[in-house]
């Protein structure tokens, strides 16, 4: 056990000491998740795409919230395993550690197999798949010399069901909760665990501008959107906050999550429990 930082942790801060990097956190889900790691005392990097002044801004925002916390923001482009390496590699110098892995950084695209862009399956696969991979490889070493790690891969329920016309996105979901496992069993001895969480419909920006889109689209109206098209797999009829991924994420990397490993936990109001 890594008695240096379990000397300071204390139940308002359990992470405090901890270093944490949280892909695809400038906004939405990862950015949730971030700001709950560094509300438990953790130091964040912080990774993602926007404006460079909007950055800054979520970053002097994060770091405003919690002065004793450092947020750093790291450009690396994860489409390429160079650069997701990294990111990591960048935050064991700056920071001499990392304790916590948050692999969220994802896209998207819906398109029948027969007509799906090539390019665009190449994309999905490298950002959603093969990035959580070099973060891993790369952070693994460390985490297993300190007696300490844990690692998150942001799934989805699409890492445990399918549906039609999102081939790329679910085959790498679903390899995604491959890796959880296979990492688990490698990280078991080394209390090092790592999880998957799935969400399911999560409420952000982007599922608003999705109503907004698809009520135009089909002609019919936002709460037709969100029961018959957005929810309808989804049993409770309620977008999960993000918020709630935060507060899974802080318990897993805490205490109480020391046992649980190698795991694909549904966040999803009952779509996988048919």
């Amino acid at each position: 056990m890594d008695m240096q930082v379990q000397e300071q942790v204390d139940t308002t801060q359990p992470f405090a000491g901890r270093v944490a990097v949280v892909t695809g956190s400038t906004s939405g889900i990862g950015l949730a998740i971030a700001r709950a790691l560094m509300r438990a005392g953790a130091d964040v990097v912080i990774n993602g795409l926007g404006a460079p002044a909007e950055i800054e801004h979520v970053r002097a925002s994060l770091e405003t919230e919690r002065h004793q916390s450092r947020v750093v923001y790291n450009g690396a482009n994860l489409m390429k395993g160079d650069e997701a390496a990294g990111l990591i590699e960048e935050t064991l110098i700056g920071f001499g550690r990392i304790d916590i892995l948050v692999n969220n950084a994802g896209i998207q695209h819906v398109s029948p197999i027969e007509t799906f862009p090539p390019e665009k399956y190449e994309a999905i696969i490298a950002l959603n798949l093969s990035a959580a991979w070099y973060t891993t490889r790369a952070a693994f070493a460390s985490m297993k010399q300190t007696g300490f790690g844990r690692i998150i891969n942001v799934a989805s329920a699409h890492g445990l069901v399918a549906s039609p016309f999102k081939s790329a996105y679910v085959a790498a979901k679903h390899g995604i909760v491959g890796l959880t496992k296979t990492v688990a069993l490698e990280g078991a001895e080394h209390n090092v665990t790592c999880n998957a969480i799935c969400p399911g419909y999560v409420w952000t920006p982007l599922v608003e501008n999705q109503i907004a889109d698809t009520a135009k689209a089909r002609g019919i109206t936002r709460e037709e959107v969100i029961r018959d098209v957005l929810l309808a797999a989804q049993p409770n009829k309620l977008f999960a906050e993000a918020d709630e991924l935060g507060a899974l994420t802080v318990f897993l990397c805490g205490p109480g999550g020391r046992s649980i490993t190698g795991t694909a936990l549904p966040v999803d109001g009952g779509w996988t429990a048919h």
